[in-house]
């Protein structure tokens, strides 16, 4: 007996009950641009705001690139962007018909941000929700990326409008957790992993960032926000540690002074060998 099908003009509740494709989920899934061709999105998460993220996104990126990977960031905290200062990029970003090509850092790391669309990069961005959300579709469907390894999506903090639109939205292969030591982000840890879980988004592994600071004088590991419990968290969940950061004043500078480009941060190398594994 052949199956049923639907037709736009007959569909009802009863004729589809039997439609092949009446079970299937709907897919929110949008189309990249038409000159892009990613390989791998990645996206960086964290349960709240002041952990890192950025650092963590541009620090994968930039050791990612320096083993001859094609990358990209595209900089989804659209309320609070900072990946452009990170690498001196001032923009405007360029547009054609064919859509807005993205700039360029020193270390061939292609980026996109609002910063790099609005005349004044320190104008605030006052919108809700649904416009943030649209935006960073906007990012994926309008912006030539052209041939990427690998796009790391820089998240705002939280498990809001624009994570759920990313993970919805874009062909997602997995996220990197940030977090810092202290006890309370366990908490914000396990609700940045049940978010993705329940979205069936893989978690590739927990970077902590701030875990310690190293005296300058005796080399002494100073844990100036508490002892690490990066390593229960990850047993816990099941989950892999792909790297724990120092606080290093060198690092903040070179971001503060829009030098990132040249920063290689060997404490990540873990979550990048988990990422050139996929």
């Amino acid at each position: 007996m052949a199956e049923k099908s639907c037709s736009n003009s007959s569909c009802s509740k009863s004729s589809c009950e039997g439609c092949p494709s009446a079970n299937k989920p709907q897919s929110f899934q949008v189309e990249p641009n038409a000159y892009t061709d990613v390989k791998h999105v990645i996206g960086v998460v964290s349960g709240k705001g002041g952990v890192g993220k950025s650092l963590v996104t541009a620090s994968l990126a930039n050791q990612l690139a320096a083993k001859g990977y094609r990358v990209g960031i595209l900089d989804a905290d659209i309320t609070g962007p900072s990946i452009p200062k990170m690498y001196g990029l001032t923009g405007p970003a360029q547009a054609s018909d064919e859509g807005i090509l993205p700039e360029l850092a020193e270390n061939d790391v292609k980026v996109m941000s609002l910063n790099l669309l609005m005349p004044d990069p320190e104008q605030a961005v006052i919108w809700r929700g649904p416009v943030i959300a649209n935006m960073v579709k906007q990012f994926w469907s309008e912006v030539i990326w052209g041939e990427l390894d690998y796009l790391l999506v820089d998240m705002p903090p939280g498990t809001g409008d624009v994570p759920l639109t990313v993970f919805q939205s874009l062909p997602v292969d997995g996220i990197v957790v940030v977090t810092s030591p202290q006890e309370l982000v366990q908490m914000i840890v396990k609700k940045a992993y049940n978010m993705a879980k329940t979205m069936n988004i893989p978690i590739l592994s927990l970077v902590e960032n701030y875990s310690y600071l190293k005296c300058p004088d005796c080399g002494k590991e100073i844990k100036v926000f508490g002892e690490s419990h990066i390593e229960q968290i990850a047993g816990e969940l099941g989950l892999a540690v792909g790297g724990k950061m120092p606080i290093d004043p060198a690092f903040a500078s070179s971001a503060d002074e829009g030098r990132f480009a040249s920063v290689q941060n060997p404490y990540v190398e873990k979550a990048v060998e988990i990422l050139r594994r996929l």
